[in-house]
């Protein structure tokens, strides 16, 4: 099993790919709680150089409601992390958690029902983004 669902979007800017992102993702009723720059965090914190590329902390308020009621230490693979990251000049991937992948460790039924919905939520953000 894949632990992540991907598409690659072209012609657009870094900056145009985090918009389309966040926007496919409210569709889809997540909220973006945080955004980590990894490539300003690994440029200050070991001097390297790397593309562009952003972890965005994505959440379903309901959903993770609904999960911290069947698996109160669920918090600590909450959010579903999106990554959008520059591949080349234009070229632009987006990636999402398989929330259902990461779920396989833990052994409660009803949160392996949450994380699918989830997941279906995730992959149609991924489609919905390839088929603009």
């Amino acid at each position: 099993m894949n632990y992540y669902f991907s598409t690659e979007l072209i012609n657009l800017t870094f900056e145009e790919a985090i918009l389309k992102t966040k926007e496919a993702l409210k569709k889809e009723g997540f909220g973006v709680l945080t955004e980590i720059d990894m490539k300003n965090t690994l440029k200050q914190k070991l001097d390297v150089d790397i593309l562009k590329y952003k972890i965005l902390g994505a959440c379903n308020p309901s959903m993770a409601y609904q999960a911290l009621q069947v698996e109160n230490k669920i918090g600590t693979m909450l959010p579903c992390n999106v990554i959008v990251q520059e591949k080349g000049q234009g070229n632009i991937e987006i990636a999402a958690v398989d929330p259902a992948a990461s779920m396989q460790a833990i052994k409660n039924d009803a949160l392996v029902s949450i994380a699918k919905k989830v997941r279906a939520k995730l992959e149609q953000v991924i489609q919905n983004l390839a088929n603009e």
